[in-house]
């Protein structure tokens, strides 16, 4: 029994040398140490053996058992340690390469275009409001001195959901909404931007939804000299210090005096193009003085507050700033088209 321990010591051992993968590894250690292998079956025998030979015997084959699973544990841990050195060989990443880039997005040229606005006038100390989209007829029209008999109406055909509740046709719902939660109890200086909606005909220079950014400010002792000063301040702004403003004669129920303001043609500078129409002015907003009534319907004494107003499409400066030739490239979603603003 001792010479059949010894021999199968040394026939294990080298099953153990000759395996070269886990896989034939774990085959000598379940072939040798399992329940039915060699070693496992000389232990059994153990019975015939006088009580002398048994504690020799058994300390032979527990020696044996002990390293056969050390040579198995010291082989495996070579196995795999070559395992992980050839994956890591295989795998290599060259961490000096650059890294793929991701691609990202960036905003909306409109959004660019309203961020800009906003924060020039907040510069000039305005402050941002906004309202909702589904407005009362009340505030669309019969707050800003359009009644609803009123021709002026036509021009801002919309979506009615009732006969009293419709898409807002431009922001200057939220100016009236902000007088009057004030109560002509303090001056008011805001801009409110915004998404509006009208009944029109899609086409180059016409959308059913477009932007538009409204401004009011009312205060006592306004003047149409600083409405001037704040729109010529815009037009510079957004346009360049060497742009000229003019203003022209016009009507808003809302404003009275009202005026349509152009600024200089910048392909021309002024002489006279086909962008301009040959008269070296291009027409860029509606403004006015704030009409007395409506200051009235607000709850502001127009004896004592005067007050300008402006309205500007958002669009329609994007569209003169960069060139842009259809509205409706800002609405159909084109990343080849809005990819080139992200920078704007």
């Amino acid at each position: 029994m001792k010479d059949q321990l010894q021999a199968l010591e040394k026939e294990a051992l080298q099953k153990v040398e000759d395996a070269s993968s886990l896989k034939e590894l774990q085959d000598v250690r379940v072939a040798y140490l399992g329940k039915k292998g060699p070693i496992t079956e000389v232990l059994k025998g153990m019975g015939k053996l006088s009580k002398e030979e048994r504690p020799v015997i058994g300390e032979l084959a527990n020696k044996v058992r002990g390293q056969v699973a050390e040579a198995i544990d010291s082989k495996k841990a070579g196995i795999e340690a070559a395992e992980l050195e050839k994956q890591l060989a295989e795998e290599t990443i060259d961490v000096t390469l650059p890294g793929r880039p991701i691609p990202t997005g960036g905003p909306h040229l409109l959004t660019s275009i309203v961020e800009e606005i906003e924060d020039l006038f907040i510069g000039m100390g305005f402050e941002v409001r906004e309202g909702p989209e589904v407005e009362t007829d009340y505030y669309n029209f019969e707050a800003l001195n359009l009644p609803k008999d009123h021709p002026a109406r036509d021009m801002q055909d919309t979506f009615y959901i009732t006969d009293e509740i419709l898409m807002r046709t431009h922001t200057s719902p939220v100016q009236a909404r902000t007088m009057n939660m004030i109560k002509g109890e303090r001056s008011v200086k805001m801009i409110c931007p915004g998404k509006v909606y009208r009944r029109d005909t899609d086409d180059a220079t016409h959308s059913h939804q477009f932007t538009q950014i409204e401004g009011l400010y009312v205060d006592k002792n306004v003047r149409m000299s600083d409405l001037k000063g704040v729109l010529d301040r815009f037009a510079k702004q957004m346009f360049g210090e060497d742009r000229e403003i003019r203003l022209r004669p016009s009507f808003f129920p809302f404003t009275e005096p009202s005026v349509e303001m152009d600024i200089s043609c910048k392909v021309c500078n002024g002489e006279g193009c086909s962008v301009c129409k040959r008269t070296g002015w291009i027409e860029i907003l509606g403004a006015g003085m704030v009409h007395p009534r409506v200051l009235k319907m607000a709850g502001y004494d127009p004896e004592e507050y005067s007050g300008f107003a402006f309205g500007m499409g958002p669009d329609r400066i994007a569209m003169l700033k960069y060139g842009v030739d259809d509205i409706r490239h800002f609405y159909t979603n084109d990343i080849r088209f809005l990819k080139q603003y992200h920078q704007a």
